[in-house]
């Protein structure tokens, strides 16, 4: 009995139980399933508020106590040429699964009877989060914030990245006069991490809200009229992730099967909820606890959530290929390589709320006049099904990318992770995503 109560106080377990519960709901009654989705939202836009000035907080600080501005472009320099291989290396994946696999090959849909005004119904469940084109003069509005306290209510969190840098810079070269400044803001992210601490007691009523929507709204059957696509992106998401991110952890020094089950929860919330965000301030912790630095973490983590996001580069190559197949589209050797081009673009602007990656789709097939963007309606019932895989692949992906960036740059205490993972520090292991002193 002893064990049974522990068991079901570890928040892990208690996000399932309510998965699975909200599954039942959406399955047996999916009229008050598909209602249960202001819950879900709520729950998100509750971890959403706390983002910005955690992110702020967290990099000024970090940066601060860095040193030069040296130090900063060097850490961003590896933390991009690593998003930019692991990003390609995910698209060429999703290319090459999509040509072996044919998920869309026999259907014959006539493009040209598809409904294209469904598209207009689509709303996302938690906010667009841009294309990422536009060149070089776009990118840099995009970053630019209109006005200081404009970053922290925009909900662009490369803004907000840009000011906690230029703070930190400001702090470090105060020297011992902006050292005061700098504990204050520690304590003031201290006091928003135990907040995201009593947010997350609520995360099995969000991510149950979330399943229960989603079964209730678009039902288990629509599952099987597109289960070639839905059951290739879920194997291929699974390959990714062991074989290549486990890789890749794995040459980090860190073992890739104790890191999944240390973010178990994190995992189950994000497969509930289809978006990254909520779990942000927990993985951030989780992260420290492991041994990465503090600068690495705030500044690779939140950036790898708009230019390191594996599992929706998957989605993209193959939702494209698999439009062209279904509508008997043909496509040279020249077109998927060009696809591949504007992907490399396009894919960079996919952030971590549900539905992103859908419009990320519809822009990059706008770019491809060979496949018809009519025919994203094909995928319009399902695409929250989708969902479901990206958003779990991009959170262990940066996961991955925070541990490796900070292993490559000699700031991963790997014995430290090791011990963590492995139990020999059971208090950190044992403490939650609802624990009291989150920075312990």
């Amino acid at each position: 009995m002893e064990k049974l109560r522990h068991a079901f106080g570890q928040l892990y377990i208690q996000v399932l139980a309510g998965m699975l519960i909200g599954i039942l709901t959406g399955l047996l009654w999916p009229q008050v399933g598909a209602g249960l989705k202001p819950l879900a939202d709520a729950f998100v836009k509750l971890i959403k508020m706390l983002l910005a000035p955690i992110i702020f907080g967290t990099v000024a600080v970090g940066i601060a106590r860095m040193g030069s501005l040296k130090d900063v472009g060097r850490l961003g320099l590896k933390a991009l040429v690593y998003f930019e291989i692991l990003t390609s290396i995910a698209l060429a994946v999703g290319l090459v699964v999509a040509n072996i696999v044919k998920p869309g090959a026999g259907m014959h849909v006539d493009a040209r009877a598809l409904d294209a005004g469904a598209l207009a119904s689509f709303k996302l469940a938690g906010g667009s989060d841009g294309n990422g084109g536009g060149g070089a003069s776009a990118f840099l509005l995009h970053i630019i914030p209109d006005s200081f306290l404009g970053a922290f209510t925009g909900g662009n969190m490369l803004q907000v990245i840009l000011l906690a840098v230029l703070f930190g810079l400001a702090l470090s070269a105060m020297g011992d006069a902006g050292r005061g400044v700098g504990d204050m803001a520690d304590q003031v992210t201290n006091v928003l991490f135990r907040i995201v601490g009593m947010v997350m007691r609520l995360a099995p009523i969000g991510a149950g809200a979330g399943m229960a929507f989603t079964i209730g709204e678009y039902g288990v059957g629509t599952l099987w009229s597109l289960g070639a696509l839905l059951l290739c992106l879920y194997l291929t998401t699974l390959i990714f992730i062991f074989a290549v991110l486990g890789s890749v952890a794995r040459m980090a020094g860190i073992p890739f099967l104790a890191f999944l089950k240390f973010i178990r929860a994190e995992i189950l919330v994000v497969l509930g909820s289809c978006s990254t965000e909520a779990v942000l301030p927990a993985m951030m912790r989780k992260l420290e606890q492991l041994g990465c630095a503090r600068p690495v973490v705030g500044m690779v983590l939140p950036a790898g959530y708009t230019f390191n996001t594996d599992g929706t580069c998957i989605y993209l190559t193959m939702a494209a290929i698999f439009i062209a197949q279904a509508t008997d589209t043909p496509l040279t050797l020249m077109d998927q390589l060009t696809i591949l081009a504007v992907l490399l673009l396009t894919s960079k602007g996919s952030a971590g709320v549900a539905g992103a990656g859908f419009v990320t789709l519809a822009a990059t097939l706008s770019a491809i006049p060979a496949i018809p963007v009519a025919g994203i309606v094909l995928i319009l019932g399902v695409d929250r099904f989708l969902n479901e895989a990206r958003a779990v692949t991009n959170l262990i992906g940066n996961g991955v990318a925070t541990l490796a960036v900070a292993r490559w740059d000699g700031a991963l205490d790997v014995a430290r992770a090791r011990a963590v993972l492995h139990g020999d520090a059971s208090a950190e292991i044992e403490t939650s995503l609802a624990a009291q002193d989150p920075r312990t």
